[in-house]
């Protein structure tokens, strides 16, 4: 944002205005001082669990109060910045209300896209699973880039990212990778990476160098509460201990601590060795078999199962959301949005994934309000 007038700060305290609707931000005030006036009360730390419950719910309503009068207090020092720069024809203050305006238009952009977010698990953790589809060992390669790109991503968002199952391929790559992302939003914001993902590009392993298009599945799935009922018969599950596998060295675990989970009337299998010991693996693994079942759930309950993972489809052609092309050109393309770039390194090697995370989600609200 080079060039600012005062239309650009009536646009933005017309954003700014929005948002605050979205995020019922008088409700979220009183939440504030309620939630204040509980976490005084006597004995409140007796029941510890409830009392975390308590503050983080008290954390992230102040989080949302405290963006947006950050953000009001922003779009008033550009405003006056600008009309003081105007009247005395200052280019230092021209510069800094432009400089703040691009830092509100950034702001917001967050904060739109914190307010898209209705359902209470997309603030909290994600459980991402990439598997390779289509393309044989090449397929593999391009489950363990896309593990690289969302460690990246994950990295420059400030989210906790815990590996629970690395499989290696045969000679190349990852044939399966599992991991939680931790961080305000994370199930929210990655839920638009669920999908089929292609890569066009020449051939690494191929020494006639020809053109290889491969194809590679990512799951996302919400970490569910504690207070979220999964109801499991032990009698439906059938679980299994082997050694860990990897790459060698100290860290490979020598005794039989990975654990395979299957959930006989689903046939769903779910399996973790990356943890230290039996106990934490089985515990991991029956988390994501809880959220996996309740998904299910919801899915049954609402006669959709497109509304939280999409119609199952094969990891193959034309059933991608999002195209990586190396050659004969170079181009990133989300296929639902029209999001794209050239740039293909920054998303790859950097995890530089915004503009697609965010244009989903833009394009989704709209897709909803349009029906």
């Amino acid at each position: 944002m080079a060039d600012v007038t005062a239309a650009t700060f009536d646009a933005l305290a017309g954003r700014l205005a929005e948002v605050e609707g979205y995020l019922h931000l008088d409700e979220r005030r009183l939440e504030v001082r309620e939630l204040e006036a509980k976490s005084s009360e006597p004995g409140f730390w007796d029941d510890a669990d409830s009392a975390r419950e308590l503050m983080a719910r008290l954390a992230s309503a102040r989080d949302d109060v405290s963006a947006i009068e950050a953000a009001r207090a922003k779009l008033e020092d550009a405003r006056a910045a600008f009309e003081l720069g105007e009247e005395t024809g200052d280019e230092d203050l021209l510069a800094e209300s432009a400089s703040l305006a691009s830092g509100l238009e950034h702001d917001l952009s967050e904060l739109e896209l914190s307010s898209w977010f209705t359902d209470e698990l997309d603030h909290g953790d994600a459980i991402v699973t990439i598997t390779p589809g289509q393309g044989g060992l090449e397929a593999q390669d391009w489950c363990e880039m896309l593990f690289r790109m969302y460690q990246r991503y994950c990295d420059r968002r400030g989210w906790k990212v815990t590996v629970n199952d690395a499989v290696p391929g045969e000679a190349i790559g990852l044939d399966r990778a599992t991991f939680t992302v931790s961080g305000k939003n994370a199930y929210g914001m990655l839920r638009a990476e669920q999908g089929v993902h292609r890569l066009v590009r020449i051939s690494p392993t191929d020494a006639k160098k020809r053109r290889q298009t491969t194809f590679a599945g990512v799951e996302v799935l919400p970490v569910l509460p504690d207070d979220v009922e999964v109801e499991i018969d032990p009698n439906d599950l059938r679980i299994d201990v082997y050694h860990a596998s990897g790459h060698g060295g100290q860290g490979v675990n020598t005794t039989d601590s990975a654990v395979r989970i299957t959930h006989l009337p689903t046939g769903i299998v779910v399996t973790c060795q990356n943890e230290r010991s039996q106990l934490q693996n089985k515990a991991f693994a029956m988390s994501v078999l809880r959220s996996r079942l309740y998904e299910m759930e919801l899915a049954r309950r609402a006669e959709e199962l497109d509304e939280l993972r999409g119609p199952k489809r094969d990891i193959g052609f034309g059933n991608q959301i999002r195209s990586y092309v190396l050659y004969p050109y170079q181009l990133v393309k989300d296929l639902r949005t029209g999001v794209e770039t050239g740039n293909v390194e920054s998303v790859l090697d950097d995890g530089d994934l915004d503009r697609f995370v965010v244009g989903y989600h833009r394009w989704a609200v709209g897709e909803e309000r349009a029906s």
